[in-house]
């Protein structure tokens, strides 16, 4: 495994649309993170392809500055240029086994999974995490379609993958989860500041970090 639940605690993903221009783009990534996103999802899906890489390059450079996870929307070939530690594709982008060639062994690869074939398909292909929604109808993506929580309880419970069954053990259901996302997805959008994330996510940093026993293993 390239990753491990512990450092998806918390995953940002931007949206150009909200931010006015470049620089109010990376204020809100490096707010994300001091807010404690451990993991930032740069998604473009309209840039000229030499801005886009301009831009990746300066986002892998922050987020190495900040000792965070940097991830690539889709385009493996822009995070193997930008020098980014992974990629996450949908099912309607490159398929993953594709991705897992072009990125070699050490990259990591997230892919979206809307059902258990999907989410078995993507961990036979190589799949690092999965991304596994909609959980609720939302603005920011128009052509997002809602899963039901039992689907996604099945789905955890069909892949052997390390990040899902840890970003999901231990909740009695998924209120508390998604309540820390969409923590930071309000502070992208200036709605709430870094500080006032730290301190109402700090139950679900509590609960998504590894519990040691008495020898210092993790369990």
């Amino acid at each position: 495994m390239n990753i491990i639940g512990e450092r998806l605690r918390l995953y940002a993903v931007t949206d150009r649309a909200w931010a006015a221009d470049q620089d109010s783009l990376f204020r809100q990534i490096e707010e994300a993170i001091d807010g404690g996103a451990s993991i930032v999802q740069l998604r473009e899906k309209h840039l000229d392809e030499a801005v886009f890489l301009a831009e990746a390059e300066q986002f892998t450079a922050l987020c190495r500055r900040k000792g965070v996870v940097s991830i690539i929307n889709d385009r493996v070939d822009i995070a193997l240029k930008s020098g980014a530690d992974g990629v996450h594709v949908g099912q309607a982008d490159l398929e993953a086994g594709s991705a897992r060639d072009l990125l070699g062994p050490d990259k990591i690869l997230g892919v979206s999974a809307h059902s258990v074939e999907e989410a078995l398909r993507a961990q036979a292909a190589g799949a690092d995490y999965l991304g596994v929604g909609a959980a609720f109808a939302t603005g920011t993506k128009a052509d997002a379609k809602p899963i039901s929580r039992q689907t996604i309880r099945s789905i955890t419970a069909a892949v052997v993958l390390t990040i899902l069954p840890e970003l999901l053990r231990g909740f009695d259901d998924f209120r508390m989860l998604f309540y820390g996302l969409a923590l930071i997805i309000m502070m992208l959008l200036r709605i709430i500041r870094p500080e006032t994330v730290r301190r109402w996510t700090a139950p679900v940093r509590r609960a998504l970090s590894p519990r040691r026993t008495v020898d210092g293993s993790e369990v």
